[in-house]
């Protein structure tokens, strides 16, 4: 396949910086979900609001595409508890890179004393949610 496809994104990359969120009464927590794109994100400075616990500057994350991901659930809980109203997110950096192929680490990431080997424990303590009706 071409990578002049129409319709079918080349590899992207973007930023996530200071920000408003301003979206007053409105229920904004980080969320679940999936990728059609493989996702590679780092935290270059500051916090970021959907990983409260273990992803600091410096560090990175890969999900490939369908790859279930989302807030730990301290992000979680601080976001449903938080007041509703506009505030600024001051002093971030994170950027991502997305590719409708997957991506591979090397031998050598995988072998990296840094690897987070229980990355998925950040998502332990979720009960399982129910559908609406």
């Amino acid at each position: 396949m071409s990578h002049t496809a129409p319709g079918v994104l080349s590899p992207s990359c973007g930023r996530v910086t200071p920000r408003w969120s301003v979206a007053e009464r409105t229920f904004r927590p980080p969320y679940f979900h999936r990728n059609v794109m493989s996702e590679f994100m780092g935290l270059v400075k500051g916090k970021y609001d959907a990983k409260q616990g273990g992803f600091v500057p410096g560090g990175a994350s890969l999900h490939n595409a369908m790859s279930a991901h989302g807030p730990d659930r301290a992000s979680y809980e601080s976001a449903i508890a938080a007041n509703l109203a506009p505030h600024y997110l001051a002093d971030t950096l994170a950027i991502m890179f997305e590719s409708r192929y997957v991506f591979e680490p090397t031998a050598l990431a995988l072998a990296a004393p840094a690897l987070d080997r229980d990355y998925d424990a950040a998502w332990n303590g979720f009960e399982r949610g129910n559908k609406p009706k």
